[in-house]
C-alpha cells in the first residue's frame, strides 16, 4: 500500500503562480513512477506530468509553464505551476504505479490521492 496526500491548491488569478505537493508514504521503494493528473468539471482526468526514473513528461498544455519535480529525500513529489491560466482550473491528483503481486503474476497498481483543487479566475 501506499498513501498519497496532496497539498497547495487554491485561489489564484491568470498569470500567478502555484506549488503542489504530494508526500508519499507506505511501499515507497515499490514506486515505478508517480505522477499529476487533473480533472476539470464534466471532463475526464487527464495526464499533467509524469516522472520515472528521472525522465519527465508533460503534457502539450502545459509545457513551458509547469515542472514536476521528486524530492526522494523528502518522498514527495511536487508540481510547480506558473503562468496559469483559467483552463487550468481542476481538481489536480496525485497518483503513483506501484508494483505488486496479482494472482502470482507481477502486476501494477495504481495508487491516488484525494485531490487538491486549483482555481484560476480573475
Amino acid at each position: 500500500q501506499v498513501q498519497l496526500v496532496e497539498s497547495g491548491g487554491g485561489l489564484v488569478q491568470p498569470g500567478e503562480s502555484l506549488r503542489l505537493s504530494c508526500a508519499a508514504s507506505g511501499r515507497i521503494s515499490d514506486i515505478n513512477g508517480m505522477g499529476w493528473y487533473r480533472q476539470a468539471p464534466g471532463k475526464e482526468r487527464e495526464l499533467v506530468a509524469r516522472v520515472t526514473g528521472g525522465s519527465t513528461d508533460y503534457t502539450d498544455s502545459v509545457k513551458g509553464r509547469f515542472t514536476i519535480f521528486e524530492n526522494n529525500a523528502k518522498n514527495t513529489l511536487y508540481l510547480i505551476m506558473n503562468s496559469l491560466k483559467p483552463e487550468d482550473t481542476a481538481v489536480y491528483y496525485c497518483n503513483a504505479d506501484v508494483r505488486g503481486w496479482r494472482n502470482g503474476v507481477p502486476s501494477t497498481f495504481a495508487f491516488w490521492g484525494q485531490g487538491t483543487q486549483v482555481t484560476v479566475s480573475p
